[in-house]
């Protein structure tokens, strides 16, 4: 069975892309503060960005609020993504950003929400009820999961930059780095990555130290602060590959999304080769 990490992989290298598109619908983007006109907003970008876009993450949140209609666009959205990449000969993998985090009969009901209704490939999680609270999603295979480590937000210190002293460790290390080991211990299925910003390489280099294997979403760029090519030097896996760059409103509010994204595809790209060829010669 395929897993989601080794079908990410393989659209990676159809499209030679490492870029994430997130699909953020804000209302002070649309024409109306409508779910149809938040479906037709990311539609409009799916179309434009399709080759480009390794992946397409799609926020919950800007659908649920507006209620049941919200919930059928975000189904039909995830529904023209497998169409899009039906029409362009490769498919496109879905990353539900929802930020997920219960247990028992309750997180099993949001695995079923989100792998089997909507029909999406991975969910971003909160692992902070630990490992249990991930069990329902990680049973299932071929889907994948991304676990909030170290977020782009300025509050994220607040709690993941406490010191902790981890069973078996002579040293305190930062909670952020217990969670990447934890992910790096548990991801036996090939289907855990982690969400690391790119908003303090110092961090997202200690997350890779820490998590040599796994893949990493890394929001943050631009609009927030972050420089990719900070990013991709100390956050690439030692084979180029390991982060997906996730960009929003960069794409969304260019004037032609369709060449930013083509941009950004080819600056990363660029960036990705010139970082493996300086560390391997």
């Amino acid at each position: 069975m395929e897993t989601f990490f080794s079908f990410l992989e393989r659209r990676v290298d159809d499209c030679s892309s490492l870029l994430c598109v997130g699909l953020d619908p804000h209302v002070r983007d649309l024409p109306k503060p409508t779910a149809d006109a938040a479906l037709r907003f990311c539609q409009d970008i799916v179309r434009q960005t399709a080759p480009f876009a390794a992946a397409f993450k799609p926020n919950a949140a800007f659908f649920e609020a507006f209620g049941p209609e919200g919930w059928a666009a975000l189904y039909r959205l995830v529904e023209d993504i497998q169409a899009e990449s039906g029409r362009i000969g490769s498919m496109i993998p879905v990353i539900l950003d929802a930020k997920r985090g219960d247990i028992a009969s309750t997180a099993e009901a949001y695995a079923r929400s989100a792998f089997q209704n909507l029909g999406v490939h991975a969910i971003t999680l909160n692992p902070y009820l630990g490992r249990d609270s991930l069990d329902p999603f990680l049973t299932v295979k071929e889907k994948g999961v991304f676990l909030l480590c170290k977020t782009s937000n300025p509050g994220a210190s607040d709690l993941q930059d406490l010191l902790v002293n981890p069973p078996g460790s002579k040293t305190s290390i930062p909670l952020y780095r217990h969670v990447a080991q934890l992910a790096q211990e548990w991801n036996t299925g090939n289907n855990i990555g982690l969400v690391v910003g790119a908003t303090q390489p110092e961090a997202l280099a200690l997350v890779r130290s820490a998590a040599a294997e796994l893949w990493f979403l890394v929001p943050g760029i631009g609009a927030q602060g972050g420089d990719l090519k900070t990013a991709l030097q100390v956050g690439l896996r030692k084979d180029g590959k390991g982060m997906l760059v996730n960009v929003s409103r960069g794409i969304a509010q260019a004037e032609n999304p369709k060449l930013a994204a083509a941009e950004l595809r080819d600056e990363i790209l660029f960036l990705q080769n010139e970082i493996y060829k300086n560390q391997h010669n």
